[in-house]
């Protein structure tokens, strides 16, 4: 801004009255730009009535009553009641599953390959049809049963031939039922629902979350063609549901990276920075912290900004929210203001910081003062 003044001011001395003193023209147009030098919000233009840019930046003070109203619009932790009140059945057999049929004292029906091969060697595959085939059973519908129905049913018909027969079921691969897992996991794919109901929890840590990059707020989970957002951040915190969330064949969670996912912390402060965003609790406090804090004497603790929705401006209005972090009760707020993904903490420079700058970006102009001072000493000794 300075170094535009100063062009400025030459261009204007060309087009002024000539007559004039240079060093009175000099003096006279550069009055204007010494405060302009150096990143500085002016507050006043962004709410001046009748600019254009008035409808679409909204300065917001921070105060008790925001972060209190804030927090309780937080929906953060909520699950979706319709997730929560799905509850697993009993398991049901399904085509691809492998099962394991035992007929004690008659190990020619358990183990029709012999007792040395590989248990799976045994095994029943359940067919595309849902059907399968067991020795003095025939063909057996085994798809849409559970254990103990598939189970009753094969000891019923196995009665015809052997006496009393004494019939286990078990299912040694899982296949039928599954999620898909993709995004920031170590392992990715399918995972099998067992016998054992599946938790969202048990998934999760199935498929091994990179921490590093992982955005751990926003994970999706699509089901029966609707998709639900869940910030696993909120495991930890109090009245946490999340463990009772339990998933369903079908089900696929997609946990995204974090790479898109940043806030901005510019101007006064120790070392500017990107901050990945990993979860869903970074507060402004955190912020500033993490990049070493304000420069004790260059900044102004009156001038710290968030500014909210510059991604967005097209369809709303950006928000500008303000505090004042020379109050030591400041910080308590800061402490309890949630940041957003793209949020850009600012903290402006003090008046000196301004100044010296501005002394710094015109110091040429005033080596010009100086000599057109001289030049009309100069020419006022020779007249």
């Amino acid at each position: 801004a300075g170094r535009f003044c100063f062009a400025y001011s030459l261009r204007a001395i060309s087009t002024m009255n000539r007559a004039l003193p240079l060093a009175m023209l000099v003096g006279l147009t550069l009055q204007g730009c010494i405060f302009s030098p150096g990143q500085h919000m002016d507050t006043g233009n962004l709410v001046r009535e009748g600019s254009p840019e008035s409808s679409r930046i909204e300065l917001v003070p921070i105060t008790p009553k925001l972060v209190a109203i804030e927090a309780s619009a937080d929906r953060s932790n909520v699950v979706a009641p319709e997730l929560l009140d799905y509850q697993p059945m009993e398991y049901r057999i399904g085509a691809g599953d492998l099962i394991y049929i035992t007929v004690w004292d008659h190990p020619e029906l358990t183990a029709p390959s012999g007792s040395q091969q590989q248990i799976e060697a045994n095994g029943r595959l359940v067919r595309p049809d849902g059907t399968l085939f067991y020795p003095y059973v025939g063909t057996i519908q085994a798809s849409g049963k559970t254990i103990e129905e598939l189970r009753s049913a094969i000891a019923s018909r196995l009665a015809k031939v052997v006496a009393e027969p004494q019939v286990d079921v078990s299912i040694l691969r899982f296949v039928s039922q599954k999620i898909i897992l993709s995004g920031a996991f170590l392992k990715t794919g399918q995972v099998p629902i067992t016998n054992t109901p599946l938790r969202l929890l048990d998934a999760i840590g199935q498929g091994s979350v990179v921490t590093e990059s992982a955005d751990i707020s926003g994970l999706v989970l699509k089901r029966d063609g609707r998709e639900y957002l869940i910030d696993l951040d909120a495991l930890n915190r109090k009245n946490s549901n999340l463990q009772s969330l339990y998933l369903k064949d079908g089900d696929q969670l997609h946990l995204p990276y974090n790479d898109q996912k940043k806030i901005y912390v510019l101007g006064e402060v120790t070392a500017t920075r990107a901050l990945v965003f990993k979860g869903s609790n970074m507060n402004l406090t955190d912020a500033l912290g993490s990049v070493g804090g304000l420069r004790q004497e260059t900044s102004s603790g009156k001038e710290v900004y968030v500014i909210r929705g510059v991604e967005n401006l097209a369809d709303e209005p950006v928000k500008v929210f303000q505090i004042d972090l020379k109050s030591p009760s400041a910080f308590a707020l800061a402490q309890h203001f949630k940041l957003q993904p793209q949020d850009v903490v600012y903290v402006g420079p003090a008046d000196v910081t301004r100044w010296n700058r501005f002394i710094s970006q015109v110091f040429p102009s005033a080596n010009l003062l100086r000599t057109g001072v001289s030049i009309q000493d100069d020419l006022g000794s020779n007249n």
